[in-house]
């Protein structure tokens, strides 16, 4: 009888399963990032967990630097080349916000503009209005502003500091107002899903009249919530021939679809614009969804119109409220 001691052609040598392996793990490590690159720059909302995940880009970004070395450590060429575009791609579009833009070419009257999210009216009206006396904002947009908290406002004093106001109060979440150092003109407010984003025309002296919206649309925290948060940042008004102001709670970041399209329409972000484009500003408290801890991203943003430059920005912390206030001094175009 003979016996075949040839090797058996089915088994797989052990250095190459343990190359297989290797292979295996680092596109395992590498491949989020990829995807993560691709979809960024889609001009939609590519899915609803996409929309909540894109707001942790910056984060991405960061994270991403590990993937380009676990492919050149394990030699890997095709993976390390994948991992090092898509993080140059995630560098590209993330690290621009820690450069300022450069001086502003407005030569008009200066505009503070300061904008704080009250957390249901929870914001005690005292701490708001010194915040106020404090920064001397031209102009103070609230959300989430409860009938209760407009009229506790209104017996701290913020009359006498901003005589001027257009309130849109509401049970809830879904109040906004716009008060202001200037006369005021109530505009058409944005009604999307129970939330009202309070607009009106603010005359400045020296640069004339200034739009100015209470930015805040419903959160995108259910999938049932998606389509009020997609018609409420779609239906805020594009750059007009005066000058213009968005500054609120957009519950979103530069990286949400809808935000980029607004940048491309020719408006600045502030904190954008003068290299603060990593300070975030929500939550401020530990906030935790679905069990698991939330790291802060930026959704609060003042928002200037093609016209308008931007020299400061700065966030302000009060109590009792969720998001930190968003505070840009802007420079306004020359009434002609």
């Amino acid at each position: 009888m003979t016996v075949d001691t040839r090797p058996d052609s089915r088994v797989v040598p052990a250095g190459r399963r343990r190359r297989r392996w290797v292979d295996v793990l680092v596109w395992v490590v590498v491949t989020p990032f990829a995807v993560w690159a691709v979809l960024r720059p889609v001009p939609a909302d590519v899915h609803f967990r996409w929309v909540q995940l894109v707001a942790f880009t910056p984060y991405a970004a960061l994270a991403s630097a590990v993937a380009p070395l676990v492919a050149l450590a394990s030699r890997r060429w095709t993976a390390l080349a994948v991992s090092l575009a898509a993080t140059a791609s995630l560098a590209a579009w993330v690290l621009p916000r820690a450069l300022p833009a450069g001086e502003t070419a407005a030569d008009g009257p200066p505009l503070r503009v300061l904008s704080s999210n009250l957390l249901m009216g929870s914001v005690p009206a005292t701490a708001l209005v010194d915040l106020v006396r404090k920064l001397q904002p031209d102009v103070l947009t609230v959300q989430e502003l409860t009938p209760g908290a407009a009229s506790a406002l209104e017996k701290a004093g913020l009359a006498r500091l901003l005589p001027y106001k257009t309130e849109r109060p509401r049970p809830g979440v879904g109040g906004s107002a716009i008060y202001a150092r200037h006369p005021v003109t109530p505009g058409q407010a944005i009604e999307v899903g129970g939330f009202g984003q309070a607009a009106a025309t603010v005359d400045v002296p020296g640069a004339g009249p200034v739009g100015v919206v209470s930015v805040h649309p419903c959160a995108p925290s259910r999938a049932d919530r998606f389509r009020c948060w997609a018609d409420g940042l779609a239906a805020l008004p594009p750059p007009g021939r005066t000058p213009r102001i968005l500054a609120g709670d957009f519950n979103a970041t530069l990286d949400h679809t809808a935000v980029r399209e607004l940048l491309g329409e020719g408006y600045a972000d502030a904190a954008d614009a003068t290299g603060d484009g990593f300070v975030t500003t929500w939550p401020y408290r530990p906030w935790h969804f679905n069990g698991f801890g939330i790291p802060p991203v930026t959704i609060d943003h003042v928002l200037a119109g093609p016209g308008v430059g931007v020299r400061t920005f700065a966030v302000h912390t009060l109590p009792a409220t969720d998001h930190r206030a968003v505070f840009a001094e802007l420079v306004l175009p020359r009434a002609a």
